[in-house]
């Protein structure tokens, strides 16, 4: 799934670390927001609002979970474990190995 970046700011927030009408690779949604990686390189969560969805195709291997209020939850079996991007930005090497794997993968295709 691809977005484009469309507005750079929302409910008040300013999004300076995303460049204005890129196209990011979404890696997960959670709820109403899509972990993109930052112009920093680091995988955050923003409001889908901000984007237009330019490749709507979501990777065959996203695993897809609802909520008790159906709030849907989607993101690939490496990444899919509760907490790992708490261990991520914790830097816990073996959720930062993991999440380098997984980045050096789908960013070589």
């Amino acid at each position: 799934m691809r977005v484009r970046f469309a507005k750079k700011e929302h409910e008040g927030v300013n999004y300076s670390d995303l460049t204005l009408g890129n196209v990011y690779r979404v890696l997960g949604i959670v709820v109403d927001s899509l972990r993109i990686i930052s112009d920093e390189g680091r995988p955050y969560l923003y409001p889908q609002e901000l984007f237009v969805v330019v490749d709507p195709t979501e990777p065959e291997d996203w695993i897809t979970s609802y909520g008790s209020e159906q709030e849907r939850y989607s993101y690939p079996r490496e990444l899919d474990a509760t907490g790992f991007f708490e261990d991520y930005f914790d830097d816990r090497p073996e959720a930062v190995a993991v999440f380098r794997g997984y980045a050096a993968r789908i960013f070589r295709t």
